[in-house]
């Protein structure tokens, strides 16, 4: 039994690990911080960690919004929350059924725009056609 409980506590930590980790603005690289500040000047923003990207988290026009930069400051994409009635006709099928407890429009770099849907804790990614993307 304390095996068995050994083994949740460490899985439990693995976990926790490998989500976005809070992260102090002065520990955010130079390149970062000014690649958001042209974009969002006078903007309170909070700073996560996640992978090798540094993730900033915002309200832009009210709504919840997040960016994602490379550590040289290059922006990767932009994820904005949306009304779970305004994901595409194409999502919402795929999804007919489902509760959704979130959703959230990405724009990727190069212009590629996925919509995300939280239904039973996982975030589910479509495509604008409802294809599923992984």
């Amino acid at each position: 039994m304390k095996t068995f409980f050994g083994i949740l506590l460490l899985a439990t930590g693995m976990v926790n690990l490998a989500q976005a980790q809070k992260l102090n603005a002065a520990k955010v690289p130079a390149e970062v911080k000014t690649a958001f500040t042209k974009l969002h000047a006078r903007t309170k923003v909070s700073w996560e960690m996640e992978k090798q990207h540094y993730e900033a988290g915002f309200t832009l026009n009210g709504k919840e919004t997040s960016e994602v930069y490379s550590a040289k400051g290059l922006l990767l994409e932009t994820e904005v929350e949306i009304k779970s009635t305004e994901l595409p006709a194409a999502v919402l099928a795929k999804l007919k059924g489902a509760k959704i407890a979130e959703a959230a429009k990405i724009t990727k770099a190069d212009g590629t725009i996925y919509y995300e849907a939280e239904v039973k804790g996982k975030d589910l990614l479509f495509d604008s056609n409802g294809n599923p993307v992984k």
